[in-house]
């Protein structure tokens, strides 16, 4: 998306505003020594396994955005049972799963300019085919769980964006 802004914390003028972050693994992945992770743990770019007793997959928190059509998307990662994750992967290819029962899960991410998110309760509800899903959380008074119901402004976006890219000042 092409968006000129200021960054409130550098000053400097960008000319894109991006309304997705990610983080890449979820949190218990960097808990795994990582000379060990090659034999304890399996990180694809949608899943995840540790030990085989922990099981994660990789979906979107969206957060409407007033004004616009698109929302602003937090990528990360829910911790599901061994039975929910291997019904993820059974449908990972079925073209129309949107309208599945959605699975339960809880956020195994600590997203980010939040209070602690990780084992925030979500429902990860499937999109269709090789699509990541979304995580929607139940009623909560959470900052997150409220932007995902309320929906956040520009401003917020770009304040979002001035932090996670820690511009420096020239």
């Amino acid at each position: 998306m092409d968006l000129v802004w200021t960054c409130a914390c550098c000053g400097k003028e960008y000319k894109t505003l991006s309304f997705a972050y990610a983080l890449d693994q979820p949190d218990a992945w960097h808990g795994v020594p990582e000379e060990q992770r090659r034999y304890r743990a399996t990180l694809g770019t949608d899943t995840c396994t540790i030990d085989g007793k922990q099981f994660f997959v990789r979906g979107r928190v969206l957060l409407p955005v007033e004004g616009f059509d698109d929302p602003f998307i937090w990528g990360c990662w829910a911790s599901v049972s061994k039975e929910t994750f291997e019904a993820y992967g059974k449908f990972w290819d079925v073209a129309n799963r949107a309208d599945m029962p959605p699975f339960e899960g809880t956020l195994a991410s600590d997203i980010p300019l939040y209070p602690a998110t990780a084992d925030l309760r979500c429902k990860i509800q499937m999109r269709d085919a090789r699509k990541r899903p979304s995580f929607i959380f139940a009623s909560t008074d959470h900052p997150l769980a409220v932007e995902q119901r309320n929906g956040i402004t520009l401003d917020r976006v770009k304040d979002i964006a001035s932090k996670i890219l820690k511009h420096k000042k020239d």
